[in-house]
């Protein structure tokens, strides 16, 4: 009877281990593990310039995965593994900005070192990320937000600066990157940035600077 009594409290304990485990398992935030960039192809330099251009126009078709992480190794991937540098220069390699994405599926945040989209939200929040009408149906907004904790010593006009000419840098690459994959693009500052903000949990020290809309062209 003793012994029932050890093998039943040994089965017990297993079994709320499992749930903990389980409930654990559930609470983690659902990744998307983004194929290898593709490297080779596109249009040279000088002929991806000549195509560059804004466009507000786009069809709602979805992007595939592969498209997505040339697009964001593009834009501020890790092109140095041996040091993490990135595509995207940044002062005094604060590596500040981090690119969220907003897609119908939800909000991710892109993950440069492991080359993964971590979700942050599951709404479709594609329709506070500004203010212009198309921005609801194209099928990926990017969100530019500079992480100031990651700013070191920079106060006041140059943290607004630094972080300002970082995202120039990278929505520049992401214009180059859409001119040679035939992609639609353009980059934005009509927001409202406060209610972006509380529907994305953004921290008091994360400030959001551009959104850039994607998708093929209308």
């Amino acid at each position: 009877m003793k012994r029932l009594k050890e093998i039943s409290l040994i089965c017990c304990f297993v079994f709320a281990t499992f749930l903990c485990f389980a409930a654990a398992k559930t609470n983690e935030p659902a990744a998307v593990k983004l194929p290898a960039p593709q490297l080779k192809g596109g249009m040279t330099l000088m002929q991806t310039l000549q195509q560059r251009k804004s466009e507000r126009e786009f069809s709602p078709k979805e992007l595939p995965l592969q498209v997505i992480s040339d697009l964001l190794w593009a834009a501020n991937g890790i092109n140095r593994p041996e040091s993490g540098h990135r595509t995207a220069p940044s002062a005094m390699n604060m590596q500040e900005i981090d690119i969220y994405v907003a897609k119908a599926d939800g909000l991710y945040l892109f993950d440069a070192q492991r080359n993964m989209l971590i979700q942050v939200a599951a709404e479709d929040i594609r329709a506070l990320t500004g203010k212009q009408p198309f921005v609801k149906d194209a099928p990926l907004n990017l969100i530019y937000v500079a992480d100031v904790s990651k700013m070191g010593k920079t106060s006041g006009a140059d943290t607004d600066f630094y972080a300002a000419t970082d995202t120039g840098f990278i929505s520049e690459n992401v214009y180059l990157y859409c001119a040679s994959a035939g992609l639609a693009t353009v980059v934005r500052g009509s927001i409202d940035k406060p209610a972006l903000a509380k529907a994305m949990k953004l921290r008091p020290d994360q400030k959001i600077i551009l959104s850039q809309t994607v998708g093929y062209p209308k």
